[in-house]
């Protein structure tokens, strides 16, 4: 399975190492940065295109790793020549241009994963065996400044990562949402918090920033049996329950008195299995073409949470 890789970036080099580590056929390269391409050519010995069409040709997928404005032209020349993609997040720049994505992935039956890489993230990894009914959910992702990514807001930058993490556990569709974001030291929101309702009642609170002194990647989700506690960047996870007391049980926890009667509590704190999420999901890639395996995330997951984000966007631009 021969896999072409479209930017070396920052992140692109980071894709270049794990596809290497995968069962993929690297068949090579395309930038069109020349700091890129030198890189390249005094680090590794591998194919560098000098065009995108002749690398399409020569590969069976494509990663795309360009910058997001770059996208939706790459990605659809891709799909038009019948090749699977593996795309980053955000999916595109636009929401129009991902919906295009969405009917031409279907129209040509190419698989399309798009890189939502906190789905591989071994805290909520360990929580694969919990069936998620949030009522409520409060989300935090912070970090300390660094101008690389400052393009576009902290909502497609950062928050977009939670949104999809959140759209993952609620099926249901967006009843409303309120935001309000500030400009610190871009000319996009640095700061924003955001307050969404989904249609069956369940609502998500969460705050972005990448203006703060420290970073923090957290989730709390409370649900009526349980309350879970995810560190993204620590990669730790909890899973506090509450469970009717059965009378003549030995249960020697915490209990307490409730109008339902007496309840146990039990803390829990699964086992985290340290890993390589970019790896990991470029390994899911290769399984879903070879194996015919369903991607994890989907184009249409990409769609959900670049529309989302764009719904805050514009509530933030209306404030």
């Amino acid at each position: 399975m021969r896999i072409g890789l479209v930017g070396v970036g920052h992140l692109g080099k980071i894709h270049l190492k794990c596809l290497l580590e995968t069962s993929f056929e690297l068949s090579g390269i395309y930038d069109t940065d020349e700091t890129a391409i030198k890189y390249i050519k005094e680090n590794y010995n591998i194919k560098i295109f000098s065009s995108l069409d002749d690398l399409i040709l020569a590969s069976d997928c494509v990663d795309i790793v360009s910058p997001t404005v770059f996208h939706y032209e790459i990605a659809k020349k891709c799909i038009e020549a019948g090749k699977h993609i593996f795309i980053e997040k955000p999916l595109t720049e636009t929401t129009a241009q991902a919906m295009d994505l969405v009917y031409l992935a279907d129209k040509y039956k190419v698989k399309v994963q798009v890189g939502h890489v906190e789905r591989y993230n071994p805290a909520i990894r360990s929580l694969k065996n919990i069936d998620f009914k949030p009522k409520f959910i409060e989300g935090h992702r912070l970090a300390i400044f660094n101008p690389r990514g400052t393009d576009v807001s902290v909502v497609l930058d950062l928050m977009i990562h939670d949104l999809d993490i959140i759209l993952s556990m609620i099926k249901d569709e967006v009843k409303d949402v309120r935001a309000n974001g500030v400009c610190i030291v871009s000319s996009t929101p640095d700061i924003c918090n955001a307050r969404i309702e989904f249609m069956g009642g369940a609502v998500a609170n969460l705050t972005a920033s990448r203006i703060s002194m420290k970073n923090m990647r957290k989730i709390r989700i409370f649900q009526d049996d349980a309350y879970i506690s995810l560190d993204f960047l620590d990669k730790e996870a909890q899973v506090i329950k509450i469970e009717k007391d059965i009378e003549g049980d030995n249960f020697s926890g915490m209990t307490i008195h409730t109008n339902d009667g007496l309840k146990r509590i039990t803390i829990e704190s699964p086992e985290i299995m340290q890993n390589n999420a970019i790896e990991d999901e470029l390994n899911d890639f290769y399984n879903a073409l070879v194996f015919d395996a369903p991607v994890l995330v989907t184009i249409k997951d990409g769609f959900r949470a670049l529309e989302l984000a764009y719904i805050i966007q514009n509530k933030i631009d209306e404030a």
